[in-house]
């Protein structure tokens, strides 16, 4: 518990304390958001905020999660190390993409090719160490590694845990599109995960996640960095995270959920973020085959902007839906160890 607590106490206030330091940075060196231009007309007087403030988040993060191997009996574990690879890792790919976005003054960063393949890339080289050198069970999960008694096998279980590293990373992504929206959302995610992490540790013998102690450190570190950032990104933000930030919060989400044998209860944690995405999905379609858009604009949240919602009642509506999501699938969790400790 105290190891626990170190890790988002130390990563929430490096996000605190830090995060000013580089606004100033990127203000001083000219580095600032591009809007895009088929987007809400309300949101062009951002142009120009800081970006990158992923950055942050990921040092914090970091920095908390290692901070709490100082406490005696924490040791860092080989998931805990697949968890910075996912989330350091991710973060590069994104920091490439905002600085391209930032140079060239667009508001598009790596093209989609270079973008997915990158994150194909990180998701392959994740899921092999995961199986190979963390030694994760490769059955397909819900609650617990024997939700299903179906084990993929090695080769599937790369491929669909490549697959959700990926999708879960882009989901993040195009929740960020309001100050405050993606990071606050995230929080509940990684406090969910925090309490399974630490069940797991205590209840061994039903979840065999033998670094469930780590994984939870970890949850508690990217929970706390979230909430220092959000100190600065609520609106008004003062700085967005950009895709260095949303690309990492997603990819360390799902290395997360990967690691504790929760693969299909990331649906139903991260649900804001699975329907987000889902509205970018049906527009598509719906536009490609029938030249009708079932949106006023997608992702969804800039749906309700249009539909004459204020920016802030957007943001904390859907905090209340992540928060709820974030609940049923802890309640979920703790149904199903009901269920199984009376057998």
């Amino acid at each position: 518990m105290i190891a626990l607590m170190t890790s988002g106490g130390i990563a929430l206030w490096v996000a605190v304390l830090t995060t000013p330091v580089l606004i100033r940075w990127l203000v001083k060196h000219n580095i600032g958001q591009q809007i895009r231009e088929d987007g809400p007309q309300v949101h062009v007087a951002k142009a120009g905020t800081p970006t990158m403030g992923g950055i942050g988040i990921v040092v914090a993060v970091v920095v908390g999660f290692l901070g709490a191997h100082a406490v005696p009996g924490v040791q860092l574990s080989r998931s805990g190390m697949l968890f910075l690879l996912a989330l350091v890792g991710a973060a590069l790919i994104g920091l490439a993409d905002d600085l391209i976005k930032v140079r060239h003054r667009r508001s598009l960063g790596l093209n989609k090719r270079a973008k997915f393949a990158s994150q194909i890339g990180l998701g392959l080289a994740f899921s092999f160490l995961a199986v190979y050198w963390a030694h994760t069970s490769t059955a397909l999960s819900f609650t617990r590694y024997d939700s299903f008694g179906l084990n993929l096998g090695t080769g599937v279980w790369v491929v669909w845990a490549t697959l959700v590293v990926t999708a879960s990373a882009n989901a993040v992504n195009l929740t960020d599109g309001l100050d405050g929206l993606a990071a606050g959302s995230s929080t509940f995610c990684f406090a969910c995960l925090a309490i399974i992490g630490y069940w797991q540790y205590r209840h061994l013998s039903i979840y065999r996640v033998g670094d469930a102690l780590d994984l939870a450190v970890a949850a508690v570190a990217l929970a706390g960095a979230c909430l220092g950032f959000l100190w600065w990104n609520a609106a008004p933000a003062k700085i967005f995270m950009g895709d260095t930030g949303s690309l990492s919060i997603g990819s360390g989400l799902a290395a997360l959920c990967l690691l504790m044998n929760l693969d299909l209860l990331l649906v139903v944690i991260g649900g804001l973020f699975v329907i987000i995405t889902l509205s970018v999905v049906i527009q598509v379609i719906s536009f490609r085959v029938f030249h009708r858009r079932v949106f006023r604009m997608a992702p969804l949240h800039h749906h309700f902007e249009l539909r004459g919602w204020p920016e802030t009642t957007v943001i904390v509506r859907f905090w209340i839906l992540a928060g709820l999501f974030a609940a049923l699938g802890l309640g979920i969790f703790y149904g199903d160890f009901l269920t199984v400790s009376k057998v």
